[in-house]
């Protein structure tokens, strides 16, 4: 059953993965859990996008990375607007502008459209762009008729809103659109919803479009003083975002966060291990046939350690990886979202690799960072290995 309108977020993000699932409606990338999900008849949701007035109007378009709304990133392409999309987790940059090569033709602006086509022909935009978002769409987990959206969870829909609302890109009336299936269309309680929560003003799902007349405001800018915990980790992710946060600070704004001193000492004690790492992440590589590239990362400590960490250390699968891809490249990946493993188990051949991490807590956090992250034009499939050691 789906979930009641007073359920929580969670609640409702669970409810709504599980429903696709059981139902047959989920697409690939699969499983949905922990994504925008991607669902039978997207296409058709964001064939409806040309029949809005607010995108016949729009000249540049700010459409997110998720598979669904490919169609809507396509649409946008064909109509010969430019096309913003965010970068994946904002890791180097905001935006990417798609610039299709001179007389692309249909089928290269479908390739344009798809998350490699997006890496082959795009141009990054930085806080100097000058961009100037006439239309946004985004994907939601669940939404309901009076504008309310739930994303997945790590708030990054949000975070970019208000990023381009501090750097004036958007206005109070730029038009929001998400694109769902219609089962996706639910009631939700105001009271659950926060202040930094998105609302939009289009629902387009494969049977209808709906126009909420939402009078809920929409973020205005980065809510410093509010801190959430989301925030202050992405603080210590995303550089723009300390960019931005020095700008309006020299603009004269209080971007002091409501807990200043405990979010510099986390991340401070976050950081230690991983520049003991990236250090020992210099030393040769294992020769083939010996021990698992990574082996030898792991930090000095007693004379055995596997005998001390056998108990404590979690194993992270990775799977779905491209057979090109190097094990430098994943490290590589690992290294920018800041979850770098004491020990990495490379196994390309059968396209998975197993992160060994010191705690349950530092394998959750490479859990959520991994997931929906795409390598070599994969999108990886990313969980807790079913045994808490892999026994190799």
């Amino acid at each position: 059953a789906l979930p009641s309108a007073s359920s929580s977020k969670w609640d409702i993000r669970e409810k709504v993965w599980e429903h696709l699932e059981a139902s047959g409606l989920a697409e690939f990338p699969r499983p949905v859990r922990g994504r925008i999900p991607n669902f039978k008849g997207s296409l058709q949701a964001c064939s409806s996008l040309g029949g809005l007035d607010v995108f016949s109007r729009a000249r540049e378009v700010k459409v997110d990375p998720d598979k669904p709304l490919e169609g809507a990133r396509l649409a946008a392409l064909q109509a010969r607007k430019t096309l913003l999309v965010p970068t994946p987790r904002l890791r180097t940059g905001l935006f990417n502008r798609i610039v299709p090569p001179p007389g692309a033709t249909k089928e290269i602006l479908r390739r344009c459209a798809t998350s490699q086509g997006v890496k082959d022909y795009s141009v990054p935009v930085g806080l100097d762009g000058k961009a100037q978002v006439d239309l946004v769409v985004v994907g939601s987990v669940a939404v309901s008729e009076k504008g309310w959206r739930i994303g997945k969870g790590e708030g990054y829909a949000d975070m970019e809103y208000a990023m381009m609302v501090s750097m004036g890109a958007v206005q109070e009336d730029t038009p929001v659109v998400t694109i769902v299936h219609d089962c996706q269309v639910l009631d939700i309680a105001e009271e659950i919803l926060d202040d930094h929560d998105l609302t939009v003003d289009y629902i387009l799902t494969p049977t209808r479009t709906i126009q909420t007349n939402c009078k809920r405001p929409k973020p205005q800018g980065i809510m410093w003083h509010k801190a959430s915990s989301i925030l202050i980790q992405m603080l210590g992710k995303i550089p723009i975002l300390k960019t931005l946060r020095c700008r309006e600070k020299q603009a004269g704004k209080d971007v002091t966060l409501q807990d200043e001193c405990a979010a510099l000492a986390n991340t401070n004690r976050a950081a230690i291990p991983n520049k003991k790492v990236m250090a020992a992440n210099t030393q040769p590589r294992a020769a083939p046939g010996s021990a698992p590239v990574g082996q030898p990362h792991v930090e000095r400590g007693p004379v055995n350690p596997k005998s001390e960490e056998s108990d404590t250390i979690t194993t992270v699968y990775v799977g779905n990886l491209p057979g090109s891809l190097r094990v430098s490249e994943l490290k590589s990946a690992l290294r920018e979202l800041q979850v770098i493993p004491v020990r990495v188990n490379w196994q390309g051949a059968q396209h998975r690799a197993f992160l060994d991490y010191r705690d349950q807590g530092a394998a959750d956090r490479a859990v959520s960072s991994l997931q929906g992250l795409s390598l070599g034009g994969n999108a990886l499939r990313v969980e807790l290995a079913r045994s808490q050691r892999n026994k190799g």
